[in-house]
């Protein structure tokens, strides 16, 4: 990116992390994370038609909510599969990072489809609390049980990935929603037989919904956040730039850009004004080494220059 001039240019350096590709892309036929989607993506679909079948049977707007939650679910990890895969496709030319924000777009998407469904779930709740009706209970509490086990399981086969592919950790929020659907639907089907209390299906419907809106209001903040380029939440760019400012023989930092390539690749760029008599390409190596070891930055660009102020005396 750009910068205006300030100095003798002494020299730019383009490093990765050791052992690493030099942008994402690398093919991997049997990614374990990709294993993991396949795997809950099978058990999804087939509680979703567990759920719907048993929600029009039951009449269970808490049932049909999770069904409907878990229509989305298919969908999102059928998104995050073919995300999956077009981030494995090797870097070209024309793509110099590879295919690695497909996976950020992906999770933007299914961001989006939670909120979508949260909306639904709490207008079909609305109108259940208004004109109630009958709902079967124990029918509903059975298969609310079997869609619960199902969550449990694709969240804890996708449990281990959230950390390191937003792509997955979207996955993953949709199934969360969808574990907590079916504790509201069992939980409310309890209320009915016991207290005969109708309303409580259409409350639960209305809870779920509000953590809903909560997880795909985050997730569609930090997939913005990385496709806008912005520096990493867990990362200080002040702290950063003091800490390059440490080193010795560097003056000043300026054009200092820290962002997210892809889930788990980050990457930096900086001018560095570096002191009269100072080996740049020393200062490039010990500045690597403070982003690749502390900050877990993978790809910098660090370009060293001579001060301004240096320029003016040396003429």
């Amino acid at each position: 990116m750009p910068a205006p001039e300030r100095g003798k240019d002494l020299g730019v350096a383009h490093t990765h992390a050791p052992g690493e590709a030099h942008a994402s892309g690398a093919r991997s036929p049997a990614r374990a994370d990709v294993r993991a989607l396949r795997t809950a993506f099978a058990i999804t679909v087939s509680v979703l038609l567990l759920e719907a079948v048993g929600g029009v049977l039951t009449g269970s707007v808490a049932l049909l909510a999770d069904a409907g939650h878990m229509l989305t679910d298919a969908g999102a990890l059928a998104l995050a599969l073919g995300g999956a895969w077009l981030a494995q496709r090797p870097r070209t030319a024309h793509k110099s990072f590879g295919y690695g924000r497909v996976e950020i777009l992906v999770a933007l998407v299914n961001g989006l489809l939670l909120g979508g469904v949260s909306v639904a779930i709490i207008f079909e709740s609305i109108g259940r609390l208004t004109e109630p009706r009958a709902v079967a209970a124990g029918p509903m509490i059975a298969i609310a049980t079997v869609g619960l086990a199902a969550n449990l399981l694709s969240a804890w086969l996708l449990h281990r990935y959230r950390s390191e592919k937003i792509n997955v950790r979207a996955v993953f929020a949709h199934v969360v929603g969808d574990a907590l659907g079916s504790v509201a639907a069992i939980l409310a089907g309890i209320a009915i037989l016991v207290w005969d209390m109708t309303a409580f299906d259409a409350i639960a419907g209305l809870g779920v919904a509000a953590l809903l809106i909560i997880m795909a209001f985050r997730l569609t903040r930090e997939s913005l956040d990385i496709l806008l380029e912005g520096a990493p939440r867990d990362l200080d760019v002040e702290q950063i730039r003091r800490q390059v400012c440490e080193i010795p023989g560097v003056g000043s930092v300026h054009d200092l850009h820290v962002w997210t390539v892809s889930s788990g690749f980050l990457a930096m760029s900086a001018h560095v004004d570096v002191e009269s008599g100072t080996d740049p390409a020393r200062i490039r190596r010990a500045i690597h080494a403070l982003l690749h070891q502390r900050y877990q930055i993978r790809h910098t660009t660090i370009q060293t220059e001579e001060p301004p102020e240096l320029l003016e005396i040396q003429s």
